[in-house]
């Protein structure tokens, strides 16, 4: 699993004008990526970095300070440029094997305490948020 993990201070993600995920203040917004040998111990071990990645203010964590979350599934995460002009999606995971476990990562958030707000797996969405630094790293479990 791939997640791009920007430190945020306020994010939302709308679908067809409607806004289905919404974060306030200091907090991570992160997208996942899914490939195809990923698992949902993989996606356990995602949550759990996630949310005690010590990114934040002061080198916090989100579990530290109680910082929401907002998850989006991106399958472009695994898009690959490097011949040609069009990107492939062959290491992408298909959604039926995808969205349950960007679900698995939110429910183990949730779990741990965390306040989670999501995108609508599958949708075209328009993510809108303010990047605080700007700040934005790549993990990879």
């Amino acid at each position: 699993m791939r997640a791009v993990v920007q430190r945020v201070h306020g994010a939302r993600v709308e679908v067809a004008g409607e806004t289905v995920g919404e974060i306030t203040g200091e907090g991570l917004c992160v997208l996942v990526g899914v490939t195809h040998d990923d698992t949902p111990e993989k996606a356990a071990r995602l949550a759990r970095k996630l949310w005690s990645l010590r990114v934040l203010d002061g080198e916090k964590s989100c579990s530290d300070v109680n910082a929401p979350l907002l998850v989006i599934s991106q399958f472009t995460l695994y898009g690959d440029a490097r011949k040609g002009r069009r990107p492939t999606w062959n290491a992408a995971a298909p959604g039926p094997v995808a969205e349950p476990l960007v679900d698995e990562v939110v429910a183990r958030l949730r779990e741990a305490g965390a306040t989670v707000a999501t995108g609508r797996f599958g949708a075209e969405m328009r993510v809108s948020l303010t990047n605080h630094g700007p700040f934005t790293v790549l993990v990879e479990v």
